[in-house]
């Protein structure tokens, strides 16, 4: 009898000692960033095609303030002759030190900025041969998939900007599109159809050169008409009418205007806007 309660007793405290032993708590999970709907900062992430003729995103810029939008924002990350892959996304979107954490002012003061984030999208591009070549599609697809996530994990919505066919390969018009699409379905993402604009501009008025010598950069009229694409597809603006001509001839204006507008609603009729 005393054997047994001597071992109960035993049995008593270890159960106790068990029991007192707590397991590790888990850390709470921080939530999910809430990822943008509307745009209103903007951060592009290319190469050349991108910073030509004083940069693209400064001609939206001036789109956007002629239709009237108030507190937009862009900064531009190129690197001549990039891919995709070439670019640290992760690093432009880190709280506190990526790009737009300070700005100057006034003076050259310099202010600190305290954005909740820095960016509400990401607009990326490959080179301008990436997605369709052979060795280099794999690397497209990756990275789209990568950047798509980084950008999502801080909030901001991805978004690709489908690129124009080389003047002398106008085949590339079609193929580059399918292969943004496909990028888009398979990241949820909007693609502004640059290079489908392009092709329709070309088809209704083949005088207008929207190239260089080099058969591949654009020229300014190529600049202008790719920005007022990226207004109509990821701003939803309507170009037609805005007063802002970069310097072109007023029919030119209107062209291009109109193609830009044309030709979003026609693409994303059909192919939607992924999360925007």
């Amino acid at each position: 009898m005393r054997l047994l309660t001597a071992l109960y007793t035993s049995l008593t405290v270890l159960g106790l000692a068990g029991c007192g032993t707590a397991p590790p708590a888990t850390p709470p999970t921080k939530p999910a960033p809430v990822v943008s709907t509307e745009i209103k900062a903007l951060l592009w992430v290319g190469n050349s095609f991108f910073y030509y003729n004083n940069s693209m995103h400064g001609h939206v810029g001036r789109l956007l303030t002629d239709s009237g939008a108030k507190g937009m924002r862009s900064s531009s990350a190129t690197i001549s002759g990039s891919g995709i892959n070439w670019h640290d996304v992760e690093a432009h979107l880190k709280p506190g030190s990526g790009m737009a954490s300070y700005s100057f002012v006034g003076d050259n003061e310099v202010r600190f900025n305290t954005f909740d984030k820095p960016f509400d999208g990401v607009m990326m591009m490959d080179c301008s041969q990436c997605p369709v070549h052979p060795q280099l599609q794999p690397i497209f697809f990756e990275y789209a998939a990568k950047h798509s996530a980084t950008a999502r994990s801080r909030g901001a919505a991805p978004i690709f900007f489908m690129s124009w066919a080389y003047q002398d390969k106008p085949e590339m018009t079609q193929q580059l599109a399918a292969e943004y699409v496909k990028a888009g379905k398979q990241n949820n993402a909007l693609v502004v159809p640059a290079g489908l604009a392009f092709a329709a501009s070309i088809a209704k008025r083949p005088d207008l050169n929207l190239y260089v010598a080099d058969k591949r950069h654009p020229s300014l009229a190529g600049t202008y008409l790719a920005a007022c694409t990226v207004l109509a597809s990821v701003y939803k603006t309507n170009p037609v009418g805005l007063k802002y001509t970069a310097g072109l001839p007023a029919d030119v204006v209107a062209h291009l205007q109109t193609v830009a507008w044309e030709t979003t609603q026609a693409f994303h009729s059909k192919e939607g806007r992924g999360s925007l």
